[in-house]
């Protein structure tokens, strides 16, 4: 989709469609306001027989408005105008794209982006309006026999801006947006393709890939006897069930100006997930194709900063593997060697995410890196935690979780912080190695970042459990892209690539 950014009044735009919006009450807005005087009070006269009452998300669609240069006026409801906000404006912008994708207009010019948001400026309007368009028309039916198709899709949006004054600012805003809605839909599609073609040979090609089509990222894929040379055993330890080979993917992204320590993020490239020998249940085991959200999230944000061209050192390690039963597998009560040399009794093998993470995260003490964010769907016990709207983040400096947090509420892609006390540590002793993989279940997500931790302790470090967020379950099932978002915001914010 092409979008850009324009400055002018809506009842002047040669237009397939207008869109304005209505508060509750039947409330017009200031471009409802122009459309509605340039039609001598068509909109007011439709607005008091009760076509649009301006409940949130509402639409009502005009044709051929006297007064108007556009074909069609499309009313979009705000809600209260008092309580419009981070989530009402997103909904809007959604209910809009949405019908404009199903009717036919293969274009339009949006002035919702004109309405004042509490706490959020132009840019932020502009950027969030990209995003979630370009989230609104995403579609993966790629295997599909017969796709659905689209009438006259939507091709072109054109987002409005107050004065002119603020045309740079939304055009800076519009492409870092554009960035962030590719980095999403890559990590969407990575993890809605199934297992049986996502395979970690799969996710190396499509690194590769990456790095073909942006040439600032290196990549290094490497495969199994190279990662036995790094004695990656803990790593390993996870694939030797599988009859697919793993693999281990390295991003470096240099394009700092000074000689700034990279920031790492290590992604779960677990391709699926049966539990190994200690198998799971049937019942949504399906949904374990996502389990390489994680990969695919630290990806997609490689593709991201890299389409944005951010003057920023960044590195992705992404370890992969599929979790399966076999003859050759790890069994419970296994003692396995990480890369770090302390030694780990796997007592659940469906606890093996953080057996490949803590290999990555090992490997990331090369770079001396300036921070290292590790991004995993990790523990059902964090679906529990908080359900399916924010991440869990934990994390051994507090200022590098704030920073996240504050960037997950500028990139509505929100976390919340646990904590990572050394009153969990005590539930991963062991009596046969240096620790075990589980505790108990009391505290789950928070004794497995606890694990996390013990290979973490020469740098900054932050966890983001992403089990409840990655993907979508039922009628909308689907990957999300998150925390893409999250951290594409963050490290835009680092050094010189602040954004306004």
């Amino acid at each position: 989709m092409e979008f850009t950014i324009k400055s002018g009044s809506p009842e002047k735009q040669r237009s397939a469609c207008v869109v304005v919006g209505v508060f509750d009450n039947r409330k017009l807005s200031l471009s409802a306001e122009l459309v509605d005087r340039a039609s001598n009070g068509y909109i007011s006269e439709i607005i008091r027989r009760g076509d649009m009452e301006g409940k949130l998300g509402s639409t009502l669609l005009l044709h051929n408005v006297r007064g108007t240069l556009a074909d069609r006026v499309l009313l979009v409801g705000l809600g209260k105008e008092r309580d419009f906000r981070d989530k009402e404006f997103r909904a809007a912008i959604r209910a809009a794209v949405k019908l404009l994708n199903e009717t036919g207009s293969y274009e339009a010019v949006i002035y919702l982006t004109e309405e004042k948001v509490k706490r959020r400026e132009v840019a932020w309007r502009i950027e969030h309006a990209v995003v979630v368009a370009m989230d609104a028309v995403y579609r993966y039916e790629r295997l599909k026999s017969d796709p659905t198709e689209v009438r006259r899709p939507l091709r072109k949006l054109t987002l409005s801006v107050p004065q002119r004054s603020d045309l740079a600012d939304g055009e800076r805003a519009a492409l870092h947006g554009v960035a962030t809605g590719h980095g999403m839909e890559f990590a969407r599609d990575l993890g809605n393709t199934p297992a049986n073609i996502c395979t970690p040979t799969y996710l190396g090609e499509q690194a590769l890939a990456l790095g073909r089509q942006f040439p600032d990222v290196k990549v290094s894929v490497l495969e199994r006897p190279q990662i036995e040379e790094l004695k990656m055993g803990s790593f390993l330890s996870v694939a030797q069930g599988s009859d697919e080979p793993p693999r281990f993917l390295v991003l470096e992204y240099m394009q700092s100006p000074r000689k700034t320590k990279p920031v790492v993020l290590v992604g779960k490239g677990i391709t699926f997930d049966t539990g190994g020998i200690s198998l799971k249940p049937a019942a949504d085991m399906d949904h374990m194709k996502f389990d390489m959200c994680g990969a695919a999230a630290v990806l997609g944000t490689m593709r991201a900063i890299a389409e944005i061209k951010a003057p920023i050192n960044l590195v992705v390690l992404v370890p992969a593997c599929e979790n399966m039963p076999s003859g050759h597998a790890v069994k419970p009560g296994d003692v396995v060697t990480s890369m770090s040399g302390q030694t780990i009794e796997n007592l659940n093998t469906d606890a093996e995410g953080r057996l490949i993470l803590c290999d990555a995260l090992t490997y990331a003490e090369r770079y001396e890196p300036e921070a290292v964010v590790d991004v995993a769907t990790l523990t059902g016990a964090m679906v529990i935690a908080l359900g399916h709207v924010a991440c869990g983040v934990f994390s051994n400096n507090d200022a590098l979780a704030r920073a996240l947090l504050q960037a997950g509420d500028d990139a509505y892609d929100r976390g919340w912080q646990l904590p990572l006390w050394d009153d969990y540590q005590e539930g991963l002793a062991s009596n046969f190695a240096d620790f075990a993989n589980v505790a108990g279940r009391a505290g789950g997500s928070i004794t497995a970042a606890c694990f996390l931790s013990r290979f973490t302790r020469k740098y900054d470090w932050a966890h983001l459990d992403i089990a409840g967020v990655a993907y979508k379950e039922g009628k909308e099932k689907g990957a999300t892209g998150r925390p893409v978002a999250m951290l594409t915001r963050w490290l835009l914010t680092q050094g010189d690539a602040a954004v306004s």
